[in-house]
């Protein structure tokens, strides 16, 4: 039997690449319950987004299931693969004394999140 994958992609995030990836990184492998529990828990801006992510990934998962009548059991469903790509960066300038102007850059980044049941 081969087992029931579903992801969520969410693309263009205000969110650095590196900050995600430290969140997803303690994610990664783990179970979906342990995992929102432990989003809920840190104190980064990062996981809320994270945290909306997997719900969405865990629906698309229940919405793919081959078998409609039957419950998903949260704690068969595991994060098999997380990662953050970067995405492209707003460039906009900051006004500084004697007419000069400092850039300022603000990364976006790429998060998708793949769960499967066990």
């Amino acid at each position: 039997m081969e087992s029931e994958k579903s992801k969520a992609i969410s693309k263009y995030l205000r969110l650095s690449t590196h900050k995600a990836r430290r969140v997803l990184e303690q994610i990664k492998g783990k179970k979906y319950t342990e995992a929102r529990l432990m989003l809920e828990f840190m104190p980064y801006k990062a996981c809320k987004i994270i945290n909306k992510i997997l719900k969405s990934a865990f629906s698309n998962i229940k919405q793919n299931s081959n078998d409609k009548n039957t419950n998903i059991n949260t704690n068969t469903v595991i994060i098999k693969n997380a990662f953050a790509n970067q995405g492209p960066t707003m460039k906009r300038f900051q006004p500084r004394a004697q007419g000069r102007a400092f850039p300022i850059r603000k990364p976006t980044c790429h998060i998708t999140i793949e769960l499967e049941i066990i």
